[in-house]
C-alpha cells in the first residue's frame, strides 16, 4: 500500500473511531447519571479515554509517514512505536483506577453498605456499548492488519478494552438489577476482573515497542526467512553478520555476504539490488536494506 493512501486509510479509521467514542460516551454518561449507575459511570469515563488515543494516532501517524530528511536518515517510523507505547501506558493507567476504585467497593459491600440499585438506561447502555465496541474493535483491527500499523492495531485493542469494560459492567449492574441487594457485589468483583483483561493487553501493546525502541532483532524465524530469501541466489555464499530491527511498521536489514573474487562491482551491484527487490516485495517497500559484498576467501 502506498504511504499516502496508508496514512488516509488510518486517519479514516481513526475518526470514525473518535466520533463513535465521542457519541458512545455522552449516551453512557447520560445513562450512568440518570440510571444511578455508578460502574456506568466509571464506564463511561474509561471511554472518554479512547480520545486521547485517538489524538494520539492522529497527531504521531502524520509524523511517522513523513519521508526520510537530514535528521531522521531511517525516517520517522519510531513516532508510530511511541505512540503505541503512549496507549499502552492509557491503558495500564485506566486498568490501575478501576481496580483501585472496584476494590475499595467491595470492601464496603463487605462492611454491609448496600449499594444502590441501578436503573434499567443503565443495564441497557451497557448492551449497546459492548455491541458498538465489539463491532469498533473488529473493524479497527482489520485495518490495522491492512496497513501493518502497530499504532492503530493498538487503538483496536483499546477499543475492545473498553468494550471488557462494559461486560464487566453489564454483569455487575445485572446482577445488581436482578438479584437484589445481596448480589450488588458483582459490580465491583466483576470490575477487578476486567482491569485485569485491560492491564494485560496493555502489557502485550507496550512490551514489543520497548523492545523496538532498544534495537531489539527481528524473531529468529523471520531472520531465518529473510536468509533463505538472500540465498536463492547460487551466485552467494556464507550470509553473516545479519543485523535487524523494527521501525515502526517498517523493517531493517543490514547483512553480509560474499561473491567470487573475479565477479564484476556492476554485476555485484546488479546482485544486492535484486536482493534489495526481493525482500521489499516480501516485508514492504518501507523496508530498509543495506548489503555488504565480501570476495570468497
Amino acid at each position: 500500500m502506498q504511504e499516502e493512501n496508508r496514512e488516509k486509510t488510518i486517519y479514516k479509521v481513526t475518526w470514525v473511531g473518535f466520533f463513535v467514542n465521542l457519541v458512545l460516551s455522552i449516551a453512557k454518561l447520560l445513562a450512568g447519571i440518570f440510571g444511578k449507575s455508578g460502574a456506568m459511570i466509571a464506564d463511561a469515563v474509561h471511554s472518554i479515554s479512547d480520545f486521547a488515543t485517538d489524538l494520539v494516532v492522529l497527531v504521531f501517524v502524520r509524523v511517522a509517514a513523513k519521508p526520510k530528511d537530514e535528521n531522521h536518515d531511517y525516517g520517522h517510523g519510531k513516532f508510530e512505536t511511541i505512540a503505541t507505547i503512549i496507549i499502552g501506558l492509557a491503558l495500564f493507567a485506566v486498568a490501575v483506577g478501576i481496580f483501585i476504585n472496584s476494590f475499595g467497593l467491595v470492601g464496603r459491600v463487605l462492611k454491609g453498605e448496600v449499594i444502590e440499585r441501578p436503573g434499567l438506561i443503565a443495564l441497557i447502555a451497557a448492551v449497546v456499548s459492548i455491541v458498538t465496541k465489539e463491532w469498533l474493535y473488529w473493524y479497527t483491527l482489520e485495518v490495522a492488519k491492512r496497513v501493518n500499523s502497530p499504532a492503530v492495531k493498538a487503538n483496536a485493542w483499546h477499543h475492545r478494552s473498553d468494550a471488557f469494560s462494559s461486560i464487566g459492567t453489564l454483569f455487575g449492574i445485572g446482577g445488581a438489577y436482578f438479584l437484589g441487594d445481596k448480589w450488588r457485589v458483582l459490580d465491583p468483583v466483576a470490575a477487578i476482573i476486567v482491569s485485569l483483561l485491560i492491564a494485560k493487553v496493555a502489557y502485550d501493546l507496550v512490551m514489543p515497542s520497548l523492545n523496538e525502541l532498544v534495537e531489539r532483532s527481528l524473531p529468529k524465524e523471520q531472520e531465518d526467512e529473510i536468509l533463505a530469501l538472500i540465498m536463492q541466489d547460487p551466485s552467494l555464499s556464507d550470509p553473516h553478520n545479519l543485523k535487524t530491527r523494527r521501525i515502526g511498521s517498517n523493517i531493517a536489514i543490514e547483512v553480509h555476504v560474499r561473491v567470487p573474487g573475479d565477479m564484476t562491482v556492476e554485476k555485484s551491484h546488479n546482485l544486492t539490488v535484486n536482493i534489495e527487490q526481493k525482500l521489499k516485495e516480501k516485508y514492504g517497500v518501507g523496508t530498509q536494506v543495506i548489503i555488504h559484498i565480501e570476495p570468497v576467501i
